[in-house]
């Protein structure tokens, strides 16, 4: 453990098996101790690392081309980085795009977040693929000194996702109206004025763009916190529930989530769940979930609805998924993963009430999943 990187290299990331990857550091100096994913996405880093879901989590892009169009405000999925590091093959470019605002490097050191690039991803994909996402330290030291030995102490001491309740700490503070449609390419971003359907949506860690795409099939939107009870929600008399992503482990958030949820069933109103929402709405019906190996992370994910014979390509961001064997009666499959065959859907027999495992609102098919959005105005106008 004693042995110490080249003199330009800066950035440390130490496995809980010991393994050790030293690379040249970029953004803020410092420490960070999560779960390691990796992500297949060719394009998106700066929505990945603004994701409240990946909260707890140090992302892995195996795409190299990492920091070559900058960032820009209008692309954050939230209003800072939630991410805990990044990992990338090479060192960032200088960014070429009409849309940058900063350099990637500049706006992870703004916001506190550690980086390393240089190593390789290739190796530490097939170590995560094999054996499962691991806890890792991350450090970046202008000096490039390391203590290994602490790195890997500290790495080993980091207790995991499973257990940890996160949405309690990315959801927002108090409630807020939403009215903003997704991005024009004329225009931007602009309000709506024709609302339909009064929504109220719950946010375990919810994504911009999901609120926007809600609103762009005439919904007018309240979010309340991930606490929020059902009389909270229903006192708003809304004509339809969404239930937001987020990060952790769903059992935990389920805690108090899944008692609000089964209040809100009996209500009859149409219910909308995406990712954490997915789970917390299937746990609420009877169902249980698994924490996955390695979860699934990038924009590239075939899904088949199970109906329609249909096939999709999503973007998905999970590391727990749905166990399809755990579905009670009266409770529909709808989708499964065709990498691995896992839930990615389900849908209340004769109930307005569905939710799906991956992100429509990412548009990577780009338009496959849009369907969903409008399913729900649909049900709404129906009721």
């Amino acid at each position: 453990m004693d042995d110490q990187p080249e003199a330009n290299l800066t950035a440390c990331l130490v496995l809980d098996d010991g393994t050790m990857f030293f690379g040249k550091g970029f953004g803020a100096e410092g420490e960070a101790a999560a779960e390691i994913c990796f992500n297949t996405s060719m394009t998106g880093y700066q929505e990945i690392m603004t994701d409240p879901s990946y909260a707890g989590q140090i992302v892995t892009f195996t795409f190299p081309h990492i920091g070559n169009v900058g960032t820009t405000s209008e692309d954050d999925e939230a209003g800072t980085i939630f991410a805990e590091g990044m990992v990338v093959k090479w060192d960032p470019t200088e960014s070429s795009n009409w849309r940058s605002q900063t350099q990637l490097s500049d706006w992870l050191r703004a916001q506190g977040k550690i980086a390393i690039g240089g190593i390789d991803t290739r190796r530490l994909t097939r170590a995560i693929r094999q054996h499962g996402a691991p806890h890792a330290l991350l450090a970046h030291a202008a000096d490039g000194i390391f203590d290994t030995d602490a790195l890997l102490t500290k790495a080993r001491a980091f207790k995991g996702l499973e257990g940890l309740d996160l949405a309690k700490e990315v959801t927002c503070k108090q409630s807020y109206h939403w009215d903003e449609l997704r991005w024009d390419w004329s225009k931007g971003y602009t309000a709506r004025t024709v609302k339909q359907h009064k929504v109220i949506a719950i946010d375990y860690g919810a994504k911009r763009n999901i609120l926007r795409s809600l609103a762009s099939v005439g919904c007018d939107i309240v979010v309340l916190p991930a606490t929020a009870t059902a009389e909270e929600v229903l006192a708003h008399k809304p004509d339809g529930v969404f239930l937001s992503n987020g990060p952790g482990d769903p059992a935990a958030t389920g805690k108090y989530a899944v008692p609000m949820i089964g209040e809100i069933l009996k209500a009859e109103l149409p219910v909308f769940g995406i990712c954490l929402g997915h789970q917390m709405l299937a746990l609420a019906l009877g169902a249980t979930t698994v924490k996955m190996n390695h979860g699934h992370h990038g924009a590239n994910h075939p899904v088949k609805d199970q109906e329609t014979g249909k096939v999709e390509i999503t973007s998905m961001n999970h590391g727990f998924a749905v166990d399809a064997q755990s579905l009670p009666d009266g409770v529909i499959e709808t989708h499964i993963s065709l990498f691995d065959g896992s839930n990615c859907g389900i849908r209340l027999k004769d109930h307005p009430v569905y939710s799906v495992q991956y992100h429509p609102e990412a548009s990577p098919g780009p338009q496959d999943s849009h369907y969903l959005f409008e399913k729900f105005a649909n049900l709404m106008s129906a009721r």
